[in-house]
């Protein structure tokens, strides 16, 4: 089976966001001021994001594992609502605009253009 440049920048969303939940679960403090709106590290809120990103990420990887990259892009295009609101909820709780620009929106761009690539294939 041949992989496309769409599946590739897929698998690296997948496995990066897989590591960001990770990082909530493990470090939650760092995670949250990373991601830009800073919280206590005991929040439970934290843990639920941890565990939701890595079922995310976990998703992208079963659809890419069972060859489903027309799927895969549908999931992607409406995925990228999720860094998207991030970006909103950082800039309205006045949190860093590189974590809502750099971080969150350059993401949402990243996943549009690997939605476009598997969905235009």
């Amino acid at each position: 089976m041949m992989v496309t440049v769409g599946q590739w920048f897929a698998g690296l969303v997948g496995v990066a966001i897989v590591l960001i939940g990770a990082r909530f679960l493990v470090q939650p403090a760092a995670a949250a001021a990373a991601f830009g709106v800073p919280v206590s590290a005991d929040n439970a809120y934290l843990s639920v994001k941890g565990v939701r990103d890595i079922a995310s990420g976990l998703f992208i990887g079963l659809l890419l594992w069972h060859g489903q990259p027309r799927l895969l892009g549908w999931f992607m295009l409406v995925a990228t609502l999720i860094p998207i609101a991030d970006g909103l909820i950082v800039l309205r709780h006045h949190g860093p605009r590189i974590a809502a620009f750099g971080i969150h929106w350059t993401t949402a761009a990243f996943m549009l253009v690997a939605a476009g690539l598997l969905l235009l294939g």
